[in-house]
C-alpha cells in the first residue's frame, strides 16, 4: 500500500496515500479498534457546516485570509454533499469529548482545502489547527456539531414521519367514527364505544407528542459555540459565537442562537436528556399502538379480529397460510431500542465532571439512532399497516352483542346491585342480558331495550 508521512505533536505516522486525514485521525484509527459503529454521518456534515460558518466569521472579523475562508468552504461543501465521508472512518468508542473527530473533520478540510488553493494558483496551505480550528475547541465544536445534527434530524426526519402517521391515523378515525364496538379495559370487556373514538386516542397521542418534540428542538438550538476550552470563549472575539451561530441558522435554515451559559454547555447535556426524553414518550405511544392493532387485528378465527391489517407477506415457514402482523412488531422493536437509548443517554449526560461531560459520541449516537429509527419504523407502519386498516363488522357486531358490560347502561335505572345480579346469572347460564333481566322480574323486554342502546352508550347522557 502506498503511504505518505504525516506529523502531529507525538511525531511522524504512516497515512494511506488516498485518505484526506492527518496524524490525529491515523493514531484514533489505530488506537480505538473497538466496534463497528462509525461516527454518523449526521456529526460529519453538521461539524462541515459549523466549520464553513466559523471560517466565514473568522474572515469577517479579519482572523482568517478570505482565501483560506473560501477554501474551507469549499472542501465543507464537499462534505456537506456526502462526497467525501469514506475520509471519515472513526468510531464512537473514543476519547470522550470528540477530540478525534473534531480533528478528522479539520484534517480532511485542510487537505481538500489546500488542494483547492493549489489548485487555484494560490501558494496558501491550511493548517488544521491554526487555520481550520481557529478560535475553536473540540470541547464546544462537538457538543455544537451534535445539537445541529440532532436538531436536523429531529426537525427534518422525525416530525415529517410522525406527520405522516397522525394524518394517516386521523383519516381512520373519521372514517370509522359511527362504528360501535366493545371497549375493553384490564384486557376485559366493558362498556361500549366507536372505533373512531377508539383510534381518536390514538390520534391525540400523536399529537401530545408532536407538540412535546418541538417545545424541546428549542433546547437543542442553543449551541456552546464560542466556549472554547473550558467556557469561558479564551481565544476567540467577543462577537464570535453570536456570529456564528447566526451564519449557520443562515446555512441551515433553522434558528440556531448562542447558549447563553457556556459553562453550562460544556459539561450538561440535560437538553439531550429533555428532547430524548420526548423521543422516548413518542416511543411510548407508538408502543401502545402497535399492541392495539395488533389485538384488534388478532385471529382471523380465533382472536379478537375486529379489524383487518394488510398481508405483507407469508407469517410461517412451517404453517400455510398464516399472516403475522409483522409491522406492528418491527415498530415494537423500535420502541425498545429507544428506550435502550434512552437509558443510555441519561446515564452519560449525569457524568459531567468539573468543565467537561466526555459521554459526548455516545449519546450523539445513540440520539441520532433513535431518531433514524423512529422515523422510519413510523413511516414503515403508516404505509405498510395503517393504511390498510379496516373494520371487520361482523366480528365487532358478534363481539358487541356478546359483551356482558352493556349492563351498566342498567345503572341508573335498577341499581349496580342489580345489574351485577343480570350480568353474573347471564355468564353463569350462558344467556343473553335481555333474557336474563326479564328471568329475574327486574325488567320487561321493552324497558330493557329502551335503556340498552350501545349507540347511545357512546357519549354522556
Amino acid at each position: 500500500m502506498d503511504y505518505r508521512i504525516e506529523k502531529d505533536t507525538i511525531g511522524e505516522i504512516k497515512v494511506a496515500a488516498d485518505k484526506y486525514w492527518g496524524a490525529q485521525t491515523q493514531r484514533s484509527k489505530q488506537n480505538f479498534p473497538i466496534g463497528n459503529e462509525k461516527m454518523p454521518e449526521e456529526i460529519i456534515k453538521a461539524f462541515a457546516i459549523l466549520k464553513k460558518s466559523t471560517a466565514k466569521v473568522n474572515s469577517d472579523l479579519g482572523l482568517l485570509d478570505e482565501k483560506k475562508s473560501e477554501a474551507i468552504a469549499y472542501a465543507a461543501d464537499q462534505v456537506i454533499d456526502g462526497k467525501l465521508y469514506d475520509h471519515f472512518p472513526l468510531v464512537v468508542w473514543q476519547t470522550g469529548s470528540g477530540t478525534q473527530s473534531n480533528m478528522n473533520v479539520n484534517e480532511v478540510l485542510a487537505f481538500v482545502g489546500s488542494e483547492w488553493l493549489n489548485n487555484n494558483g494560490s501558494d496558501l496551505k491550511l493548517h488544521p489547527n491554526d487555520d481550520v480550528n481557529k478560535s475553536q475547541s473540540s470541547n464546544d465544536t462537538f457538543p455544537t456539531a451534535m445539537y445541529i445534527a440532532t436538531a436536523l434530524k429531529m426537525e427534518d426526519q422525525v416530525l415529517p414521519a410522525l406527520k405522516q402517521l397522525k394524518d394517516s391515523v386521523k383519516l381512520k378515525m373519521d372514517k370509522f367514527q359511527d362504528i360501535v364496538k366493545i371497549g375493553r379495559t384490564h384486557l376485559q370487556d366493558a362498556t361500549p364505544l366507536t372505533l373512531g373514538q377508539e383510534i381518536s386516542g390514538w390520534h391525540r397521542m400523536l399529537e401530545k407528542s408532536e407538540s412535546m418534540i418541538k417545545e424541546s428542538l428549542q433546547h437543542l438550538k442553543e449551541l456552546a459555540i464560542g466556549g472554547t476550552a473550558v467556557g469561558t470563549g479564551l481565544n476567540t472575539h467577543p462577537e464570535f459565537a453570536e456570529r456564528v451561530c447566526s451564519a449557520i441558522s443562515e446555512y441551515t435554515g433553522k434558528d440556531f442562537v448562542s447558549a447563553p451559559n457556556k459553562f453550562h454547555s460544556l459539561t450538561s447535556y440535560d437538553e439531550t436528556v429533555y428532547a430524548h426524553g420526548a423521543l422516548k414518550a413518542l416511543a411510548a405511544d407508538l408502543m401502545k399502538i402497535a399492541n392495539d392493532v395488533r389485538w384488534l387485528a388478532s385471529g382471523p378465527r380465533c382472536g379478537i379480529g375486529e379489524i383487518t391489517i394488510p398481508a405483507n407477506e407469508p407469517g410461517s415457514s412451517i404453517m400455510p397460510g398464516k399472516v403475522n402482523p409483522t409491522q406492528s412488531e418491527s415498530l415494537t422493536m423500535v420502541v425498545t431500542q429507544v428506550m435502550g437509548n434512552d437509558a443510555t443517554i441519561g446515564f452519560a449526560a449525569s457524568q459531567g465532571n468539573f468543565e467537561l461531560n466526555v459521554f459526548k459520541p455516545v449519546m450523539a449516537y445513540n440520539f441520532l439512532q433513535s431518531c433514524g429509527l423512529l422515523a422510519d419504523g413510523m413511516r414503515s407502519f403508516e404505509e405498510r399497516c395503517v393504511r390498510g386498516i379496516e373494520p371487520n363488522h361482523e366480528q365487532i357486531e358478534k363481539n358487541l352483542k356478546d359483551s356482558l358490560m352493556l349492563v351498566t347502561a342498567l345503572n341508573p335505572h335498577i341499581g349496580y346491585e342489580n345489574a351485577a345480579k343480570i350480568a353474573k346469572t347471564a355468564f353463569e347460564e350462558n344467556s343473553t342480558l335481555k333474557e336474563t333481566a326479564v328471568k329475574l322480574g327486574l325488567l320487561t323486554e321493552e324497558e330493557f331495550d329502551q335503556y340498552v342502546n350501545p349507540k347511545e352508550m357512546t357519549h354522556p347522557n
